[in-house]
């Protein structure tokens, strides 16, 4: 199936967009019910050209009974039931809408609640990032998706961020090339030592974590992996980050299953086991969702093998996409 990722932005206001679309002779919309902040070029939208969106909001109208302690927000740059109005529009034009949404990927949750956020070995927060280790997090996601469901009656589900994000992050103005991190550094300042989660980790995990980021390299080496780093540790560290992840996923499949058994569920995959962010990494055998997504974004090289991998991890009857 071919799927176009679209914004309630791109549709409410442009009447001519659903037929657009249909014409590119995709057969479903994902429609982002839930995202994070961002600034998106609308080279179509008669009102508008680039569009500025300062926080993370849910594009359904929020009905307060609905959630708990996090509550997400309602956008002021397009009405509060933007997704409503582009699903409208787009399955008149015959197409079909599958809901996207983004789960722990939220600064301003994050900011507001900076008990929930993924910190790393030093304690640093990452406001943008909520620990799946908490349980309010995870209510959060399962009402989430509980009311795109109800309220949205999407033609299908696709879960991003379902997993705890990591320390790359590409809506914040990066101001770290000059660290001389290698890629392993950048993974092992993706592990999360909130309270939480510090004591699911071997003892001293943090403290040989914060070494390990601090050690400098032989001149002669320009690369190490995160096992080398972490030693001993690697694999029991690799548990606890795919354990968190493989959490969260099976709850909210459970519950979306739920919620409406024959809804298809897509999931944004990645088969590195130290991935980290939108991508969440997938142990082998797991999970129960219908169509794993991997993102292809980078060289063709690359990508063809995270897509040969994440096939042979899926299981039988699971489909495997690319995201591009």
């Amino acid at each position: 199936m071919n799927v176009a990722y679209v914004y309630p932005w791109d549709v409410v206001g442009d009447p001519s967009a659903p037929e657009r679309l249909a014409d590119l002779g995709v057969e479903a919309i994902a429609l982002a019910a839930g995202y994070h902040s961002t600034r998106a070029a609308t080279p179509y939208h008669p009102a508008h050209r680039v569009l500025d969106v300062p926080y993370p909001a849910f594009y359904l109208p929020i009905r307060p009974s609905s959630w708990s302690r996090l509550i997400p927000a309602s956008p002021t740059w397009t009405p509060e039931d933007a997704y409503l109005q582009a699903r409208d529009a787009l399955k008149a034009a015959g197409l079909q809408v599958h809901a996207w949404t983004v789960l722990t990927h939220n600064s301003h949750l994050g900011t507001a609640h900076p008990d929930l956020n993924v910190r790393n070995a030093f304690g640093d927060p990452y406001p943008y990032a909520l620990c799946p280790a908490h349980e309010d997090v995870i209510e959060y996601c399962e009402r989430l998706v509980q009311e795109i469901l109800t309220v949205g009656e999407p033609d299908g589900l696709i879960l991003e961020a379902c997993g705890p994000m990591g320390f790359g992050h590409q809506s914040v103005h990066e101001k770290t090339s000059g660290a001389d991190w290698t890629s392993a550094d950048t993974d092992l300042l993706s592990l999360c030592f909130c309270t939480a989660c510090a004591d699911r980790y071997p003892p001293n995990t943090q403290d040989q974590v914060r070494a390990a980021v601090d050690r400098a390299l032989p001149p002669e080496t320009s690369h190490r992996t995160i096992d080398e780093a972490l030693g001993g540790l690697a694999d029991e560290v690799r548990a606890v980050r795919s354990g968190l992840s493989t959490s969260l996923r099976e709850r909210l499949i459970t519950v979306a299953r739920s919620a409406s058994p024959t809804v298809p569920i897509t999931l944004h995959a990645n088969p590195d086991p130290w991935a980290a962010g939108a991508f969440a990494p997938l142990p082998s055998g797991e999970p129960r969702a219908d169509v794993l997504v991997a993102n292809c974004w980078g060289d063709h090289a690359t990508d063809a093998a995270r897509l040969t991998r994440l096939t042979e991890l899926s299981r039988p009857g699971q489909r495997v996409g690319a995201y591009v």
